[in-house]
Order: structure tokens, then C-alpha cells, then sequence
């Protein structure tokens, strides 16, 4: 049966789904938490289907949820391109714009948002490559490279260059729904810590895992490193250990189909921040400045 749908009440529901926490989204919205709150009743019982779980700490996305969130999200980075009318803009535009990606934001998040500025500046071609984050810098600050989307927390000194946060992904606990701390609302690292652990390597993974672990002074009980994300989710899904990951590889099954659920973690772990840097001081061209530009505007930042 068909409803009533607004956008208003889709950007309540994503800003509830990227926070975890109602208060949180209202705040981000700058609207009262009834507010939130009413969009997201009224979008359950338009849907028929519960959205989020509701948790002493927040809320977390259902499967069907996560579903709908995929969806609503896509509709409204549509109606957010469709008012963006930058200056510079010229449909026409032609030229070629280098980027370099790592594994992570390559695979999970800039695929679409490329696809989105093509539509835009359709004659404007592509030259790019997949490389390690050191690499990445290195073409940067040599002048190879346009532009470099990286995981900006694993960048040491950031200052070297021109830099634009475009995403910060909170970092989750990933269980199967039978394994025990799917019970527990909120785990900690210790509570996460009595169980095998599965580390992902790609990426600075395992640096970047282990150092917040250090710094908690636990350290956690790795069953088997992968560099790989779906054997990861397979192992995870099938129960054969936890991981702690950010939102933006988050998907609520495996490759087989089985469910995996988040849950937010009790002690303070870093976000993920992914975004773009570029040389310092220099003057890029059309084509990078439209996607520069492009990417700050689609993101929201």
C-alpha cells in the first residue's frame, strides 16, 4: 500500500541510521528529537516493518533497515545533485582528472560517487589507478597524481598536504545474531576480547585495529587475519569469531546470505576517516577542481 513519503522525513531516517542515536540526529538536524522520532514511526508504519532496534544506548539499523537505508540514501544524493549548481560548472567540460584510491575506498565508496559526477560532467575522463595509501602520497606530492582518496586517520602527517574529510564512519562490533555478545546491548573490548577475533589486514588494518586495543591496554584475541573482506564476513556470519569495523564496509550479511549484525561499542574507539588530499600550494585544473569540488558538495562536508 502506497504512502505518503517526504524528504524531510528521509533525512531525519538517515541522519537516526549514521549516528545511532535519535538525540544525536536532532542535534545534527538542528530539529527537536520528536522530530526524528515522529519520521521514523511514520515511516515504519508506512512501510510495515520495524527500521531500527531500539538499544539503551541508541538505536541500531534492522536488516530491513539497512535495506531501506541503501535506498533512501541513493534518492536523496539524487535530489541533493540535482540543486548543486556550482560556478564553475559547465556540462561541457572536458579534460582528465588522475585519482589514486586505496583498497577501502575504492571498493566501498567511491565507485558511486563517480558514477554521480559522470552524470554530471560526462565528457570528463578518469585516469584511475588503485594504490597503497604510502604510494598515494607519494604521486600526490609528485605531482602524478590529482587527487588521492585514502583513509586520512592512517596519514601521519596530514599537514603535507591540501586535505577534505569527506566521510568519518563510526567503527562497530560485527557478531553473528546466535553468538553470545549479539546478547550484550553495548559490549566493551574486554567483553569483546574473550572471544576469537577476526582482523582484517587490507588497508593498515590491522595497524590502525591494534593501536586503539593498545591504547585500552587489552588486546584482542585474533583467531585469523585476512585480507580479505568477504572471508571476513563469511567467518563472522558463520560465528567463528567477532571484528570491530567501520560502518561504511558494514553490509548485513555474508556473501552466503547469512546475517551479521552491529553493535556499538562501549569504550571510545576512533572513527574512520576517509577523504581526499592533494599537493599543497598547488593550482589544479578544471576538471580535478569540478570533482574536488564535486566531492566536498556530495558528502556534505
Amino acid at each position: 500500500m502506497a504512502f505518503d513519503l517526504t524528504l524531510r522525513q528521509l533525512r531525519y531516517f538517515a541522519a537516526a541510521a549514521q549516528t545511532g542515536n535519535f538525540s544525536m540526529a536532532a542535534a545534527n538536524e538542528h530539529v527537536s528529537q520528536s522530530a526524528i522520532t515522529n519520521a521514523v514511526l511514520a515511516l515504519e508504519s508506512g512501510l510495515g516493518t520495524r527500521l531500527f532496534e531500539r538499544l539503551p544506548q541508541g538505536v541500531a539499523l534492522t536488516p530491513e533497515g539497512q535495506d531501506f537505508y541503501n535506498h533512501a540514501r541513493r534518492v536523496l544524493d539524487a535530489a541533493r545533485d540535482a540543486v548543486h549548481k556550482p560556478p564553475f560548472r559547465s556540462h561541457d567540460m572536458r579534460g582528465t582528472v588522475r585519482i589514486a584510491a586505496s583498497y577501502t575506498v575504492l571498493g566501498y565508496f567511491l565507485p558511486e560517487l563517480l558514477a554521480r559526477f559522470r552524470a554530471t560532467y560526462p565528457f570528463i575522463e578518469f585516469d584511475l589507478r588503485d594504490m597503497e595509501r604510502v604510494d598515494i602520497e607519494r604521486a600526490v606530492h609528485d605531482g602524478d597524481v590529482d587527487i588521492g582518496v585514502v583513509l586520512l586517520s592512517n596519514i601521519e602527517k596530514l599537514s603535507r598536504f591540501g586535505s577534505q574529510v569527506l566521510i568519518r564512519s563510526r567503527r562497530q562490533l560485527w557478531v553473528a545474531p546466535s553468538h553470545p555478545l549479539a546478547l550484550v546491548d553495548a559490549p566493551s573490548l574486554k567483553d569483546i576480547a574473550a572471544h576469537p577475533y577476526i582482523l582484517i589486514t587490507v588497508d593498515e588494518g590491522e595497524q590502525s585495529t591494534l593501536r586503539y586495543w593498545k591504547k585500552k591496554g587489552i588486546a584482542p584475541n585474533i583467531a585469523f587475519r585476512t585480507s580479505s573482506m568477504e572471508a571476513l564476513r563469511g567467518l563472522v556470519a558463520h560465528g567463528f569469531g567477532v571484528t570491530v569495523l567501520s560502518d561504511m564496509v558494514f553490509r548485513p550479511w555474508s556473501l552466503e546470505g547469512n546475517r551479521i549484525e552491529a553493535r556499538p561499542v562501549l569504550d571510545a574507539v576512533p572513527q574512520m576517516d576517509a577523504g581526499m588530499i592533494w599537493q599543497k600550494g598547488a593550482q589544479l585544473n578544471s576538471p580535478a577542481t569540478a570533482l574536488q569540488q564535486f566531492l566536498i558538495h556530495a558528502c556534505g562536508t
